[in-house]
């Protein structure tokens, strides 16, 4: 379900984005944080402050390797003309229609890279007789993807600075689709593994940018909706995954599973090249100013980004040095990051819990137990519908209260909703997990888990962001490795614990592990102002 929910599924902008120093200042740029390894995206707004524009003076004075700029044009160039974006140059001025076309189809790409997170469970069986493994060596197909989709991000996550949101999309889906063949005709299970990690790692790329063109399209103030359906749907992509692989599974070889996959990716890719022209603006300008250059020959054209200073190997070093230092001297955020590490965790453990409730307790088939997943889904969906009525008119109060952007604590109301809905859920699936109740109940159980879930990432995503603003993108990053971390090893001892303690007692545990987390928002809510003044990472309001 990465590295990537309003992320923010609620109306308030988030602040800045966190570029590395040397990096280029553009007039709209986006932090992103798939949910899986990356990260779903926040719309910034930074500006060039007098630092800046001083290093930029000095940069173009004086002389040095890095410049992108030849030392021969810098004269001409201090009185060069700035290209901007025009009318319908600029995507904000680009109809709703053509806005919700692209949404729809990033939404497709990023429940397609999570779907198949979780369709390899519905695979253990067919991975047991083809390759001779046990069930222990089958379940790495799930946990070692979503460990690919938590590292990527760390090297993936700033190369649309570099190269624009369209080619990262193409290398990304490209790399995907290769990568996925050696998956669905491997012939050992070495070779099945391996290609299952690096395809959650090219898939992280796709997840890393893909909510940074949802913030590309929309004004601060307007993209609370289109950034909670994006939001949505990496978190169905995993529930998607045994409900449909489920069927495959029992119809067909085990390989059909990454065939479907391979036949999605192909029309998802002729998709992003029809339908998603390139929105990241300092690449419009750029390629506007090259154009004015050749049609004019007038060398004087020229975009911000080719002025400035940018060393790929920095800032890659930066995007992942930067998240372990904010978990090892920010306690806020490594307390928030564990609250969403485990409930992560504990949707890719139900992968191989709900078998055996359902399956061993209720006797279902295996198609008949991925539809079981349909409680989290109209869960996550209804608390995604409640941005636009219930989160989304509270924050645009609170705008209007603050007369701007309202502080990060504001943020955890929609936290502490799910606080409380999340055990709750938990203990009433826990007690209803017996043969003798009635299988339809334990399911609506995981209606409000779904809901509850997306509330807390949401509220801890917005919050990270809007706290953490001058190293956003590396507070997103942080949580985003150490979700994927947490969602990778819990399958792993799931089927042991279910074994150990039983349904209810199994259950039970998780229902109390979330209930120790729940006092995080009220305590926050109430203490952030206080620590956000002590951090050395924290934007000083």
């Amino acid at each position: 379900m990465e590295n990537t929910t309003a992320v923010s599924a609620v109306s308030a902008p988030a602040p800045a984005q966190e570029h590395s120093q040397d990096s280029c200042t553009s007039s709209r740029s986006s932090v992103t944080l798939n949910v899986h390894g990356g990260a779903p995206s926040v719309p910034i707004t930074p500006k060039i402050t007098d630092l800046e524009k001083g290093q930029l003076q000095k940069g173009l004075e004086q002389s040095s390797e890095d410049e992108i700029v030849p030392a021969a044009t810098k004269g001409k160039e201090m009185d060069g003309i700035e290209v901007t974006l025009e009318g319908m140059e600029d995507p904000l001025n680009w109809s709703l229609f053509r806005k919700w076309l692209i949404v729809f189809v990033i939404c497709v790409g990023g429940f397609c890279v999570t779907f198949c997170s979780s369709a390899g469970g519905s695979t253990y069986d067919g991975l047991e007789d083809s390759f001779g493994i046990s069930m222990e060596i089958a379940i790495l197909t799930i946990s070692m993807y979503i460990e690919g989709l938590g590292v990527g991000p760390l090297l993936l996550g700033p190369m649309s600075e570099f190269f624009g949101r369209n080619n990262v999309y193409l290398i990304s889906f490209v790399c995907f689709l290769l990568l996925n063949l050696p998956v669905a005709f491997a012939n050992n299970a070495a070779v099945h593994l391996i290609f299952r990690f690096l395809t959650g790692f090219s898939g992280a790329a796709f997840m890393s940018v893909a909510g940074g063109t949802v913030s590309d399209l929309f004004a601060s103030r307007d993209v609370g909706h289109p950034m909670a359906v994006y939001t949505a749907s990496p978190f169905l992509g995993p529930v998607g995954g045994p409900l449909i692989a489920g069927f495959i599974n029992q119809n067909t070889d085990w390989r059909w599973t990454y065939y479907v996959v391979l036949i999605w990716v192909v029309v998802q890719i002729v998709m992003m090249v029809v339908l998603v022209p390139e929105t990241y603006r300092p690449v419009l300008l750029k390629r506007k100013a090259q154009r004015l250059r050749k049609e004019t020959g007038d060398n004087r054209y020229y975009a911000p980004m080719e002025r400035m200073k940018k060393s790929i190997l920095r800032t890659v070093a930066t995007s992942c040095y930067t998240p372990f230092n904010i978990l090892l001297h920010e306690p806020m955020a490594f307390l928030l990051n564990l609250w969403t590490s485990l409930l992560l965790g504990i949707l890719y453990l139900f992968f191989n819990a709900f078998p055996i409730v359902f399956r061993d307790g209720h006797g279902f088939s295996l198609q008949e137990s991925g539809l079981t997943f349909i409680g989290i889904g109209i869960g996550i969906v209804f608390g995604t519908s409640t941005q636009f009525y219930i989160w989304g008119p509270i924050f645009q109060r609170q705008w209007v209260k603050y007369n701007g952007p309202p502080p990060p604590e504001v943020h955890l109301f929609i936290g502490m909703a799910g606080a409380i809905t999340v055990p709750i859920s938990l203990f009433w699936f826990a007690f209803t997990t017996y043969p003798s109740v009635h299988w339809i109940v334990p399911i609506l159980a995981s209606v409000p888990f779904g809901c509850g879930a997306i509330w807390v990432f949401t509220s801890v995503f917005t919050f990270l962001v809007t706290t953490y603003r001058p190293v956003a993108a590396s507070a997103l990053a942080s949580n985003s490795f150490m979700r994927s971390a947490f969602a990778a090893i819990f399958p792993l001892f799931s089927t042991y614990m279910y074994g150990r303690l039983g349904t209810v007692g199994a259950s039970a545990l998780l229902a109390g592990l979330t209930t120790l987390m729940a006092p995080l928002p009220f305590i926050f809510y109430k203490y952030g102002p206080r620590l956000r003044q002590r951090s050395r990472f924290s934007h000083k309001y």
